[in-house]
């Protein structure tokens, strides 16, 4: 199923992202990033769905949380998107 990863640069900025998604009644899952997606060893990934990457990211913005990366899987392939 084609998803959306939203890069955070440790778990606790993970989870601090996934709370304030939570609050506006955006659904998440925070697990490892894929090591062939980011150089940082301690990096984790928000997996959102695609209708909800806008709503997730006017709340991000909104609370100033900035991203690492943003990557779209779609067929089995991770691509990096400018949000």
């Amino acid at each position: 199923m084609d998803h959306y990863l939203i890069i955070a640069r440790s778990v606790t900025y993970a989870q601090r992202m996934q709370r304030a998604l939570a609050g506006e009644g955006v659904r998440c899952q925070i697990f490892r990033a894929p090591r062939e997606l980011t150089e940082l060893g301690c990096a984790y990934a928000l997996r959102i769905s695609v209708p909800d990457l806008i709503p997730a990211l006017s709340v991000l913005h909104r609370e100033s949380f900035n991203p690492v990366q943003i990557f779209l899987y779609q067929k089995g392939l991770y691509q990096e998107v400018r949000a």
